[in-house]
C-alpha cells in the first residue's frame, strides 16, 4: 500500500477521509531492500497514482518480481498510458463498481465510468498486454455483476471481483451485507458466466467466487488462510503485516529492520501463529489466490480446483446446472448485524483529517471480525 492518499471517495472505504503524509510514505530507497524473487508484487493504496515517483518505484520493483500488478482507479490516464507502455507487461487492474452512474455513485467519482472506459482504449493504442477491472460485490451493485463482465469482455479485459470486508485497510467496521441471499445468488450468478467462457484463467475465478459466496453468507473460509508466509501487506510507512485486515498482525518495521529480520523474527513467528488460529473467513483476490496454491508446488493450482472445473464444465456441455451445493450451503447463512446504510459521497462535502505514523491509527479496528 503506497499511500493513503486517494481521490475517490468510495461509500465502503473510508480510507480516503484518513490520508497519509506524503513525506511519510515508504520511499523506492526503502523499497529497493526487498529481495527478488516474489511471485506477484501488488501496488495498491489509496490510490498509487498520486505519488509523485510511481514511476521510479516500478524501476524499483520490477526485477524483483514475476509479475507486478497496479490497482488503481483509473482516473489519472496520462500517468498509466506512461507506465503500460514502459512495462507493457504489467497488469493493472481499475476499479470498476457498476455501469454509468452506478460506478460514480458507489465510488464517489465525478465521471468516472467514462475516464474509465476512455482509458483501456488508452491502453490498447499503448500495447499494454494485461488490463483488468476489479468489482467490489455489494448490494449497491450485485443486479449489475453479469452486465460488467460481459462489459469487459467486449473489451478484452478480465474482471476479478471481492466482496465487502472490514478491517484496517479500510478504515471502517460495518461493511456488512444488507442481504446476503440475494447477494450470494447474484456472485453464483457471476460464476457460472465466467465457468462458461472460453478463458481457462475465468474457470479459475470461477472457483474462486465459491470462497467469495461463503464469506458473503457468513461461512468459514474455503481453504486456510497462509497470511504471512505466502503474503505479507507492507502499508505507507513501512510496517510489514501478515495481512490487510487484522492490525495486531503487526511482523516488523522495514525502516527499521531489514527483510530477512523481520521475516526470522520472533515477532514474525507470533504473528503467524495467530493466523493459523484466525476465525475471521476473508476472501480477497490476493489472499485467495495464495490459498489456491500447493504448499510445495505453488506455481500449481490445488487438485480440489481443476476437479472442480472439469465436472462442471461438462454439466455445463451437457446443458446441466452447475453444482455449487457440496461446496456452498445456501440454507446456512449468517444473520447480518445492524449497519448503517452505505450512501454516496459524490459531491458531498468533507475535509479529510490527515494521519501521521506517530498516531497508532489501526487500534479501533483490533477487534474487527469478517464473519
Amino acid at each position: 500500500m503506497l499511500t493513503y492518499r486517494c481521490n475517490s471517495r468510495c461509500a465502503m472505504c473510508h480510507l480516503w477521509q484518513h490520508p497519509t503524509l506524503p513525506e511519510e510514505e515508504i520511499t523506492p530507497a526503502l523499497l529497493a531492500k526487498l529481495p527478488k524473487g516474489f511471485s506477484t508484487i501488488t501496488l495498491t493504496g489509496g490510490e498509487p497514482t498520486l505519488r509523485d515517483d510511481l514511476e521510479e518505484i516500478v524501476d524499483v520493483l520490477h526485477p524483483k518480481t514475476r509479475r507486478l500488478d497496479i490497482y488503481t482507479n483509473g482516473l489519472q490516464a496520462e500517468i498509466l498510458d506512461k507506465m503500460a507502455q514502459k512495462y507493457p507487461k504489467t497488469r493493472f487492474w481499475v476499479g470498476m463498481d457498476g455501469l454509468l452512474t452506478k460506478n460514480d455513485q458507489i465510488r464517489g467519482e465525478q465521471g468516472g465510468f467514462s475516464k474509465k472506459t476512455e482509458l483501456f482504449g488508452r491502453f490498447f493504442a499503448v500495447g499494454a498486454k494485461n488490463m483488468g477491472i476489479s468489482v467490489t460485490i455489494q448490494d449497491e451493485n450485485c443486479d449489475q455483476l453479469t452486465d460488467l463482465l460481459r462489459w469487459s469482455q467486449k473489451r478484452d479485459v478480465c474482471l476479478s471481483a471481492t466482496a465487502l470486508h472490514n478491517g484496517f485497510q479500510f478504515h471502517k467496521i460495518d461493511n456488512e451485507p444488507y442481504n446476503r441471499m440475494r447477494t450470494a445468488r447474484a456472485t453464483q450468478q457471476l460464476a457460472v458466466e465466467l465457468l462458461a467462457s472460453r478463458r481457462p484463467q475465468n474457470w479459475l475465478r470461477a472457483y474462486s467466487l465459491i470462497g467469495l459466496m461463503r464469506k458473503i453468507l457468513g461461512q468459514p473460509r474455503l481453504i486456510r488462510c497462509t497470511a504471512g508466509r505466502d503474503f505479507v501487506c507492507l502499508d505507507p510507512w513501512g510496517r510489514l503485516y501478515a495481512c490487510n485486515v487484522r492490525p495486531d498482525l503487526e511482523m516488523g518495521d522495514l525502516t527499521a529492520q531489514s527483510w530477512r529480520q523481520i521475516m526470522r523474527s520472533p515477532q514474525a513467528a507470533a504473528a503467524r501463529t495467530r493466523v493459523a488460529r484466525c476465525t475471521h473467513n476473508c476472501w480477497m483476490p490476493e489472499s485467495a489466490r495464495a490459498a489456491f496454491r500447493r504448499r510445495w508446488w505453488p506455481r500449481r493450482v490445488r487438485f480440489q480446483a481443476f476437479r472442480w472445473i472439469f465436472l462442471n464444465r461438462w454439466r455445463l456441455w451437457r446443458g446441466q446446472p452447475v453444482r455449487f451445493e457440496p461446496l456452498v450451503d445456501f440454507h446456512d447463512i449468517a444473520p447480518s448485524p445492524v449497519a448503517p446504510r452505505r450512501t454516496s459521497w459524490l459531491d458531498r462535502p468533507f475535509t479529510p483529517a490527515p494521519q501521521k505514523k506517530t498516531e497508532a491509527p489501526y487500534g479501533a479496528f483490533n477487534h474487527v471480525m469478517n464473519k
